[in-house]
């Protein structure tokens, strides 16, 4: 398997789990655990669309596979909370657990949510994808920690923003202090687009003016096709929202260039499997103590 490794991410293979980290988040690594999973051997599917049921035998393996990467990143298997994406702008704030004993999955309780925030040590964030961004957020200010899905849907609703913003308004952020990391995800290379979807990134984003802007979208020549950066689209309105350009990390992976290593729905197509990114705050608020799940102890 190829190594993914660049100058913002490290590729690691831990007994056989593959998954990326990021070094601007390793400097933080006393305080959060993350990963994003690497293969598509593995597959974070726990629902059928419209959250229909898996086969046992499927949801068991998305299980295992989740027990599998938390067991590598040091972070505890059952207090995962996953997002029921939907495409919307909808956004969680989580603060304890819903299942005592088993991972928080397909609940209703996160339905047609697309973003996860969380100041709760302990719990462990997860989105998927295949081709769409997720985003890591993490203040090491207030101890604060987001997880959000943005498909070229969510980039038109603007959820990166909208998570900012929460952070900011109900949990006493500051956008500067605030680190965002864009996991692998369609490049503008691949993310080719109809005249219909163009219109509404244009119409929504006038302020970019991305007509104008080859780096945003761009014309193939030779028939009425578009490919759109969502990426960088989503860089320009964070850095707008207040966020250091320093503090937006990105891994600079396309996912359909690295189809044999990740999960992309535009090569799969149906039946296509997801990766996940997990982010987990080890610090407690309560009593300014920092968590060592490895060990089982607080050091």
């Amino acid at each position: 398997m190829k190594d993914l490794s660049n100058k913002n991410v490290v590729h690691i293979n831990k007994k056989g789990v593959q998954y990326l980290q990021f070094k601007k988040l390793l400097e933080y690594k006393d305080i959060i655990t993350h990963a994003y999973s690497i293969g598509t051997d593995v597959n974070f599917r726990t629902a059928r669309v419209n959250k229909q049921e898996l086969p046992e035998q499927e949801f068991n393996k998305a299980m295992q596979d989740y027990k599998n990467l938390c067991n590598a990143i040091n972070a505890d298997y059952k207090n995962i909370v996953k997002t029921n994406q939907e495409h919307t702008d909808n956004i969680a704030i989580a603060n304890n657990k819903i299942n005592k004993d088993f991972p928080d999955v397909n609940l209703e309780e996160y339905n047609k949510t697309d973003g996860i925030i969380t100041q709760k040590s302990n719990l462990v964030l997860s989105t998927t994808n295949a081709d769409c961004i997720l985003l890591l957020f993490f203040d090491p200010i207030t101890k604060t920690i987001a997880n959000v899905h943005s498909g070229w849907k969510g980039t038109l609703q603007r959820i990166s923003v909208k998570t900012v913003e929460k952070m900011i308004n109900q949990l006493h952020c500051k956008p500067e202090n605030i680190i965002c990391c864009i996991c692998p995800s369609i490049r503008k290379c691949h993310f080719e687009v109809d005249k219909d979807v163009k219109e509404l990134f244009e119409s929504e984003f006038r302020e970019l003016n991305i007509n104008e802007n080859t780096d945003i979208m761009e014309k193939q020549k030779d028939k009425e096709k578009w490919n759109i950066d969502t990426v960088l689209i989503n860089k320009i309105i964070l850095e707008r929202a207040g966020l250091k350009k320093e503090n937006i990390i990105d891994s600079g992976i396309c996912s359909v260039c690295n189809k044999e290593q990740i999960h992309s729905f535009r090569v799969e197509k149906k039946g296509y499997g997801l990766n996940t990114a997990l982010i987990s705050l080890k610090w407690d608020k309560r009593d300014g103590l920092i968590l060592s799940y490895k060990k089982g102890r607080i050091r």
